[in-house]
């Protein structure tokens, strides 16, 4: 796996562009006058106002949503000090969980300076570009040096992930774990493993969170740091030494509440485990393997809560949970500095996020797992949607009442609504259906089990574990294609394949489908033949029958002949008068689903009304509330021309049919993308922010606005989606990407979920 994975990381970097981020325009440049707008001589205005006004930067310049992830290298990702060079994918990443997780743009700047004066003024020159500094894998003790000097000279936020990211997201959990067995902050007893940055930092805001200094314990691996040790201290450790007996971290762990390792593998063990105060707290954060497993300490004890680093376990401590999040509310209030008090904020905002209860959205996206705070959940999913909204306007307030916001905001819960808009645009939108998938993974049939796109996604279904395969098509071919293309798939063990002339069910197979087709002139024989040689009504039967969970097919041949045979054996839905077609654009800025693509030619009002519900079921599956636009070329009654009557009449029906959902129309597509645009033109629509649901008024103008936006935005679409059925059949465009296929296998595997539940 580790040669595959370095293989496929080195193939990700390098196509079809070297590196993961670029620099795009905001503004057209489209002629003459854009180019004197945006250069000489209209940019000289711009550069007056601010002259006059410095404050002005934000409003005429992207300085405003814009950091600068800056690093020397000297302390890369547990690789060490391998240099400002080596460490650019690393400092790239980053940049990109900025834009993709809270929206804020990012340079990375790698500087190949050693010392800690010369890296000071390098960054504090820096200034007028940025509106603030993340400082990123800086070694000890010149990352803290950097930090404090940069902070005293620089009037916009300086942040070392490393330390405060990591000590926010730990401080949460603890805080959340006391909740939890119910100790009080100022009675426990705290072990640390580990004296770098993100250990002192994290000590430092356990002691802000309320627990006493005297009361923990900081190892290194010269063993605790007392006072009066010599060997081994700096100014900065000194600060951490406590009067203590004990000298090793074997001492010093009996009786402890809670466990910190921020070090290294082997650190604990289950027999010191054993030792620790009833119900403690263990958090081993150690990667990819901690300093001690849940494995070890559930052998141990019984009582225990655990977290790690990992997210293949629960509890994990992930950066991510905070500091896009901390940095959009410290930019979007102009802060000059992130205190101590932004910092606290965050730390309960991520606490009380695991606490609440799970919103519909959010228990949909990750169904089948633990939501609902207790052991196994004291702290938030890295991808729950409301962590933009809850953490960012945390740290907002919290910036706005300790008197560092520049920029104050003035209606709070206009800024809330305006986070939640981010969620939609986050391009993040298949996580929680990964997640989802791998919990409980399903028979899924391949149609085309011999097409080489098909096997290649497979290969990834199969690491991932989100399904479990079966691949329709000739065993022979398919494993010469797996040699060819130097697959792992093994038949018969991570794959299974069944041929269409020669399986066990085909006589089965062929007699049910004759009763189904006997009245639409189908012989015993022609069964018997449309089943060797139509491989997606082979799938279909296989999933009609229960030997398959969901059918993918659809990659060779036309979406409507699939499309006959799914339904001419599986049937729709409960209620359902016709089956529709649901596709995901997302894209750099956007997220946003479309229908009807490629089912239905020109639906009545009623087939709209019903796929308008169907499609927002899906949207919620994706974690997302639906805002619904029934789009037409009318805006609110400027045509009466048919199709705007019908979107008008499926308004109306909607109305009646589920009052409960956020849908206006009929409207223009500017006006369901753009709340600015829809405002000027009816200030008195109940749709709020932007549209993530686009109802279209006939195929034709659903296929071609979705591909026109697939193409111009460079997004990635997921679908078609066929929604409506009774069982899950999906007929995917002949034009998938092997991602595409993948894709659509996490979106077949949630809907078997829920259909077998």
């Amino acid at each position: 796996m580790t040669n595959d994975l370095d293989r496929m990381a080195i193939e990700y970097h390098q196509y079809p562009t070297p590196g993961k981020v670029s620099v795009a325009p905001t503004k057209r440049l489209a002629n003459q006058l854009d180019l004197s707008l945006a250069y000489s001589p209209g940019v000289a205005a711009a550069c007056k106002l601010i002259e006059e006004d410095p404050a002005q930067a934000a409003n005429m310049t992207s300085r405003g949503n814009l950091v600068a992830v800056i690093s020397n290298g000297s302390a890369v990702l547990g690789l060490g000090n391998i240099g400002a060079l080596a460490g650019k994918p690393v400092m790239e990443g980053k940049a990109v969980l900025f834009k993709k997780f809270a929206g804020i743009d990012c340079f990375d700047i790698e500087v190949d300076c050693s010392d800690p004066d010369k890296m000071v003024e390098i960054v504090a020159a820096l200034e007028p570009t940025f509106g603030g500094i993340n400082l990123e894998d800086i070694k000890a003790p010149e990352c803290f040096i950097i930090e404090q000097k940069c902070r005293e000279r620089m009037n916009i936020p300086v942040f070392h992930d490393d330390q405060h990211g990591t000590a926010i997201c730990v401080a949460a959990a603890v805080y959340n774990g006391l909740r939890l067995v119910d100790k009080k902050v100022e009675d426990v007893r705290v072990v640390c493993s580990g004296a770098g940055a993100a250990a002192q930092a994290c000590v430092a805001q356990l002691i802000s969170l309320g627990i006493k200094p005297e009361n923990i314990a900081m190892c290194d691996r010269r063993g605790v740091i007392y006072k009066g040790r010599g060997e081994g201290m700096d100014e900065f450790k000194e600060r951490f030494a406590i009067d203590t007996p004990h000298r090793t971290l074997d001492d010093a762990i009996t009786g402890a509440d809670v466990f910190l390792g921020v070090s290294g593998p082997g650190a604990m063990n289950g027999e010191q485990c054993k030792r620790m105060a009833a119900k403690p707290l263990i958090l081993a954060l150690a990667n990819p393997t901690p300093e001690i497993t849940p494995e070890e300490v559930k052998g141990a004890r019984d009582d225990a809560i655990m977290a790690t680093g990992r997210s293949d376990y629960p509890n994990q401590v992930n950066n991510v949970l905070c500091f896009p999040f901390l940095f959009r509310g410290a930019l979007d209030t102009g802060a000059t500095t992130i205190n101590e008090e932004m910092k606290l904020a965050a730390v309960k905002a991520i606490a009380d996020l695991a606490m609440a209860e799970a919103s519909d959205v959010v228990a949909s996206a990750y169904a089948g797992e633990a939501l609902q705070f207790g052991p196994e959940y004291i702290i938030p999913k890295p991808f729950d949607p409301r962590l933009i909204v809850a953490v960012s306007a945390a740290v907002a307030r919290a910036a706005m009442d300790s008197g560092v916001a520049t920029r104050p905001l003035a209606d709070m819960k206009a800024y809330e609504r305006q986070l939640n808009e981010r969620v939609y645009r986050t391009g993040f939108a298949m996580k929680p259906l990964f997640d989802r998938a791998q919990e409980a993974p399903k028979r899924v049939v391949y149609a085309e089990g011999e097409e080489e796109r098909v096997l290649r996604a497979v290969q990834i279904v199969v690491d991932d574990g989100l399904a479990k395969p079966v691949l329709v098509g000739r065993e022979d071919v398919i494993k010469h294609q797996i040699e060819k293309m130097g697959l792992r798939l093994e038949v018969g063990k991570s794959v299974e394949v069944i041929e269409q002339a020669n399986n066990d069910k085909h006589d089965a197979y062929a007699t049910a489908y004759h009763e189904m087709m006997a009245r639409k002139g189908v012989s015993p024989q022609t069964a018997r033949l449309h089943l060797r040689t139509r491989s997606s009504l082979l799938g279909a039967m296989m999933v009609q029958q229960g030997d398959a969970d969901a059918l993918i097919c659809g990659t060779v041949g036309r979406f409507d002949w699939h499309l006959d045979y799914v339904r001419s054996v599986i049937a729709l839905g409960d209620g359902v008068s016709d089956a529709s077609a649901l596709q995901l654009l997302i894209a750099d800025d956007t997220t946003v689903f479309m229908a009807d693509t490629a089912v239905t030619y020109d639906p009545s009002a009623q087939e709209i009304a019903e796929m308008t519900v169907l499609s927002a079921a899906w949207v919620r599956r994706f974690g997302f509330e639906p805002h619904i636009a029934l789009v037409s070329h009318s805006d609110f009654g400027t045509s009466d021309a048919p199709s705007a009557l019908k979107m008008r009449q499926a308004l109306a029906l909607l109305k009646e049919q589920a009052p409960d959902l956020m849908v206006d129309g009929e409207m223009k597509a500017d006006s369901a993308l753009s709340e600015h645009v829809r405002d000027r033109s009816h200030p008195g629509s109940t749709l709020e922010g932007t549209a993530n649901l686009l109802i279209m008024p006939n195929q034709d103008a659903a296929n071609i606005g979705f591909n026109l936006a697939r193409t111009i935005s460079h997004g990635i679409a997921v679908g078609p989606m066929l929604i409506g059925m009774s069982k899950p059949a999906h007929i995917v465009h002949n034009s998938i990407s092997v991602r595409g296929l993948v894709n659509m296998t996490a979106v077949a595997v949630i809907d078997a979920q829920e259909q077998l539940v």
